[in-house]
């Protein structure tokens, strides 16, 4: 097996804590690439992999004749809503204390909109996951998860649903998303989402509706995420082409 990426992963989570408050946490600029690959145990090309989503998703900026100049002002961004984060990770980078309150697992049909959500026929049975995760025991986040049944491998248990579904969907169902496209609205509150967040009919909520892709283009799994106010601060950053 190929741990490199699994690797990298890990030596760009620790570059990024070394920028924020570790050793290079009063540089305005990493040292080069040399120095650098050379300190953190990795090869020049594969500190180039790990430099070159860092500068994609604006923490650095790598400039000729002048190296690579560290972000404070995106660095120092609290929540991120153009980058993927799990959870409880987001609910820890909000300064809370997160954790799953309930998994409730049911079987389903596909309605017309998840039909043509993950490319389906209309009645074809489907998996729904909904999460409840809470910040410092308040509810924080709830979201509603739909796999094709027919990806799904038995043996799961509601512990490995307590754990990301992207962990699910590789462990599963044998798919591993890619990319994903979100629409951001405004909602209320029904009666169904008041009960599960504790809050009057009508409190403002942030609706998210996300379907993830695998590599070649096919639809893996669609959700409904729901996000209280007053717990997370989410900033988008957008370059300018």
């Amino acid at each position: 097996m190929d741990h490199q990426p699994a690797q990298s992963k890990t030596i760009r989570t620790q570059l990024l804590a070394a920028m924020r408050e570790g050793e290079f946490a009063g540089c305005e600029r990493l040292p080069r690439e040399s120095v650098l690959a050379e300190r953190l145990g990795i090869s020049r090309t594969q500190l180039r992999d790990i430099l070159a989503s860092l500068e994609r998703e604006g923490f650095i900026t790598r400039r000729h004749g002048v190296g690579t100049i560290i972000n404070r002002h995106v660095l120092d961004v609290q929540t991120r809503m153009d980058i993927e984060l799990e959870f409880l990770d987001m609910i820890a980078q909000s300064g809370h204390t997160g954790a799953v309150a309930f998994v409730r697992v049911s079987d389903g049909t596909a309605d017309e909109e998840l039909a043509q959500l993950l490319n389906l026929p209309v009645g074809a049975p489907v998996l729904r996951v909904a999460r409840l995760c809470t910040a410092d025991g308040k509810p924080a986040i709830y979201c509603e998860d739909v796999v094709d049944r027919a990806l799904v491998r038995e043996g799961y248990s509601i512990r490995d649903l307590k754990l990301p579904i992207f962990h699910f969907l590789r462990r599963f169902c044998g798919v591993s998303p890619y990319m994903d496209l979100t629409d951001v609205r405004p909602a209320a509150a029904d009666p169904t989402l008041a009960e599960i967040f504790s809050v009057p009919i009508g409190t403002p909520l942030l609706q998210m509706d996300e379907v993830d892709f695998d590599i070649d283009g096919r639809p893996v799994f669609c959700s409904k995420e729901y996000f209280i106010d007053g717990v997370f601060k989410l900033t988008v950053m957008r370059k300018k082409l």
